[in-house]
């Protein structure tokens, strides 16, 4: 009797532990989808490849772990009619923050910090800030005011610190950040992380802590902040703490020669609204399209990695799953809780959406905007790639391209409702 309960017992562990990794795809109908109401994604988005709206794109969905829907439409290269592969690398840019968040909250369950902490505490710089008073865009020149509190470690998690962007932020951020030769996180060369997060502490926040939510520079600190605490790269923290632990054997700041013919080409749209060849001039001419390509030291955790669909979204489902993905355990689920709840209070984002610790989230007040449940969070990169999780529908999803801008930024929303009008359950 003994022995057969131990084999029970090891059986379920046994199916607990595979149901945690993600299940290739049989059919739709297996993992909940409908076959006939797929075909409906399958129409628009060759339409919108035809419409010349996308050169090309690979979309993923899961559901319950299981593999629904997993296709490449269109051309990675339109001139030699080159097909999209599933198998592509795309440059992610802002979906590195959830990686750093996941890093930085790791540290956190180790009792290397608490959420509160003034970030002065592990980078002096940071002390005795000063908030941006008054600016004169003809020349430049500023005048600061006091801070009323330090930044908090929360405060870069949920983007509300008062930090900005460079060169894709505000006209204030873009200039003031320029001076100091403060850069959005990609293609650096010739500069260090920690340096320029020192030369960032010098400068102005945009807003009083706490007070405002403004998109900036915040995970490129708690990137910084992940080197300082643990003492090791950025680079060499996701590697060893997260990639080879989830099996994410395409996930890069810098992708290997080996792999460069799979990095996806990127395009633009011309005058006359047709795609071409993105090949200079991106972040307002400071990068070339081959940043990923190209050795550097400074390791950006809010844009610098490039990844395959395939590996975020065993990141995104080691996150639906509480913090484990194949018997590997990242986060408890508690961790994982307060990371995907709202964490600004009655701050907004977009409409009614709230931000929790590195994503955007979708509260009870907002739900009722969109198909995806209450709980649902999300985030996207510069570059046409978008995701979202949906933990009362057991769903992740992916919708990847690679654009230089777009008149077309309604795609990412058409796909998800294309998602959700095939679920059979």
């Amino acid at each position: 009797m003994k022995k057969v309960f131990l084999f029970s017992l090891l059986l379920l562990q046994i199916v607990f532990v595979s149901a945690q990794k993600i299940t290739p795809l049989t059919t739709p109908e297996a993992a909940g989808f409908s076959s006939d109401r797929l075909k409906n994604l399958d129409r628009e988005m060759n339409d919108w490849v035809q419409k010349e709206w996308m050169n090309g794109a690979v979309a993923l969905i899961i559901h319950n772990g299981k593999v629904a829907y997993y296709k490449s439409v269109g051309y990675n290269d339109l001139a030699a009619r080159s097909a999209m592969q599933k198998e592509n690398i795309f440059r992610i840019a802002s979906q590195s923050k959830a990686i750093t968040s996941v890093a930085m909250m790791m540290l956190f369950e180790e009792g290397k910090f608490l959420l509160d902490d003034a970030v002065s505490k592990y980078i002096p710089a940071f002390k005795k800030q000063q908030v941006l008073d008054k600016f004169n865009a003809t020349d430049t020149t500023y005048t600061t005011v006091p801070a009323k509190s330090e930044i908090t470690i929360r405060q870069l998690f949920t983007h509300t610190s008062g930090l900005g962007y460079a060169q894709i932020g505000s006209k204030e951020s873009n200039a003031i950040y320029a001076k100091s030769k403060l850069t959005a996180g990609i293609g650096v060369q010739g500069d260090k992380l920690l340096d320029a997060m020192n030369r960032l502490a010098k400068l102005p926040l945009m807003h009083q802590p706490g007070e405002k939510w403004t998109y900036g520079l915040n995970v490129d600190l708690l990137g910084c902040l992940v080197e300082v605490i643990s003492g090791m790269t950025l680079n060499d923290f996701f590697r060893t703490r997260i990639f080879e632990p989830l099996g994410m054997k395409d996930t890069y700041f810098l992708v290997p020669q080996e792999k460069a013919s799979r990095l996806v080409n990127m395009y633009k749209e011309d005058s006359t609204g047709h795609l071409i060849k993105a090949e200079t001039n991106m972040l307002n001419g400071a990068v070339g399209p081959n940043y990923p390509l190209i050795p550097s030291g400074y390791y950006s955790g809010g844009a610098g990695l490039s990844s395959t669909i395939y590996d975020y979204a065993v990141f995104l489902q080691m996150l639906l799953n509480n913090g484990v993905y194949n018997g590997k355990r990242l986060l408890s689920r508690n961790t994982v809780r307060i990371m995907t709840q709202n964490q600004i209070g009655d701050l907004s984002i977009r409409g009614d959406d709230k931000f929790g610790l590195g994503f955007q989230v979708i509260v009870e007040k907002g739900s009722g905007r969109t198909l995806s449940q209450a709980g649902t969070f999300s985030w996207g990169g510069a570059f046409a790639t978008s995701y979202w999780v949906d933990p009362k529908e057991k769903l992740v999803f992916l919708f990847y391209r690679q654009l230089q801008g777009t008149t077309h930024a309604d795609l990412p929303e058409k796909f998800r409702s294309l998602t959700y009008q095939a679920i059979l359950e």
